[in-house]
């Protein structure tokens, strides 16, 4: 999602997750700041789990669908 702002990479994670089957993985990288909040608050909300989350000037989330 790098290039994409608020509330854009959150859309594009559930719309991408929606064709993954249960357990599969979904690497996200992202350059808005705001991401750091909301894919969390987005994983915590709808089930899926945040398996690792790293910040060195991208963001970078492994994100394991329910």
């Amino acid at each position: 999602t790098t290039g994409l702002l608020c509330p854009l990479p959150v859309l594009k994670i559930q719309k991408t997750i929606k064709g993954l089957e249960q357990g599969d993985l979904l690497e996200v990288i992202s350059d808005d700041p705001v991401a750091t909040v909301d894919i969390p608050n987005y994983c915590r909300e709808s089930g899926h789990k945040l398996l690792k989350e790293i910040a060195n000037g991208h963001s970078k989330f492994l994100i394991q669908k329910k």
